[in-house]
C-alpha cells in the first residue's frame, strides 16, 4: 500500500499532465523568431492577435472585445433576413451555450469563462430592434450572448483580414456578402484556436470539448507551481521512505518478539 499510493498519484499526474498536450492549436502565426538559449535553439512564435472593436449589441449597448478580457470567445457571422443556414447556426450556437455548464451540480449553472458572439454581415437591414427580434425568437441570454451590428467596414475587415475565414471556407470567401458556416474560437489571449463547421454535429462536439479545455488552460505568462516531474520524483521519494520505515518497523517488531 505504502508503495501504490504515490504510484497511484503519479499516474494521475502523468494522465492531467499528457490532456494538456491535446490543447487546441494556434492559428495564424504573426512572425517566427529562433534564438539561443543553454546552446539550444529556440523557437518564438507570435501568434496573430484578434484586435479590439467597437459595436451594438441586441440592447443598443456598445460593446467591445477587450470588454470580455481572458474569456473564451465563440464568435459567427449571420443575417436576420437569411432564409437558408443561420437559423440553424443561432439554434446550433444556442444548443452550446445550454451544453457548456460550470461544474456546479445545482443553481445557476452558465459557464461565465464562454462568452458567444454572433456578427451581423448585413447590418444596413439589421437594426438593433431586428436583432433584438431575433434574440426573442431564439430565446438569447444578452448576458452570455451578443448579437452585433454596426460599421460594416468593421465587421467585414474583422471576418476577412482578423478571423482569416477566407483561408478555411474552401472555395474562398465572397468579399462583398459573407455567408460562412464557420464557428471560430477564440482564447482569453485574443488567438484564434480553431474553425468549425456550424452545421456539423461532430465539430460541434469538437467545439464544445476544445472551449471547455482552454477555459482550463493555464497562462504560460505565469510561473506554474511544481514541475510535473518534480512532483513525481517527490511521490516516489515518499515511497521509499514510507517502504524503508514499514520494514525497519517490522525488523523492530519481530526482534522485540
Amino acid at each position: 500500500m505504502a508503495l501504490l499510493l504515490p504510484l497511484a498519484c503519479y499516474l494521475i499526474i502523468r494522465h492531467y499532465s499528457n490532456e494538456a498536450t491535446s490543447m487546441p492549436r494556434r492559428y495564424m502565426p504573426d512572425s517566427v523568431s529562433t534564438r539561443l538559449e543553454n546552446g539550444k535553439q529556440v523557437t518564438d512564435t507570435i501568434w496573430h492577435k484578434v484586435p479590439d472593436f467597437s459595436l451594438i449589441n441586441q440592447l443598443g449597448d456598445s460593446v467591445r472585445l477587450s470588454d470580455y478580457e481572458g474569456k473564451i470567445i465563440i464568435a459567427d457571422f449571420f443575417f436576420t433576413h437569411c432564409p437558408t443556414i443561420c437559423p440553424a447556426l443561432t439554434t446550433n450556437m444556442r444548443t452550446l451555450e445550454k451544453a457548456i455548464t460550470n461544474a456546479q451540480r445545482v443553481g445557476d449553472k452558465t459557464n461565465t469563462n464562454i462568452h458567444y458572439l454572433s456578427f451581423s454581415v448585413d447590418p444596413e437591414r439589421d437594426s438593433v430592434a431586428q436583432l433584438k427580434k431575433w434574440a426573442d425568437r431564439f430565446q438569447i441570454n444578452p448576458e452570455q450572448w451578443d448579437l452585433l451590428t454596426g460599421d460594416k467596414k468593421t465587421i467585414y475587415d474583422l471576418a476577412i483580414n482578423d478571423l482569416k475565414l477566407g483561408l478555411v471556407d474552401g472555395k474562398g470567401i465572397d468579399t462583398s456578402f459573407i455567408h460562412t458556416d464557420h464557428f471560430v474560437l477564440i482564447d482569453g489571449k485574443r488567438h484564434i484556436r480553431g474553425y468549425y463547421h456550424g452545421l456539423d454535429s461532430a465539430d460541434l462536439k469538437k467545439l464544445s470539448r476544445d472551449a471547455v479545455l482552454l477555459t482550463l488552460e493555464k497562462d504560460r505568462s505565469r510561473k506554474s507551481g511544481l514541475p510535473v516531474k518534480v512532483l513525481a520524483i517527490a511521490f516516489l521519494v515518499a515511497a521509499v521512505a514510507v517502504g524503508l520505515f514499514m520494514i525497519l518497523f517490522k525488523k523492530k517488531k519481530n526482534a522485540e518478539d
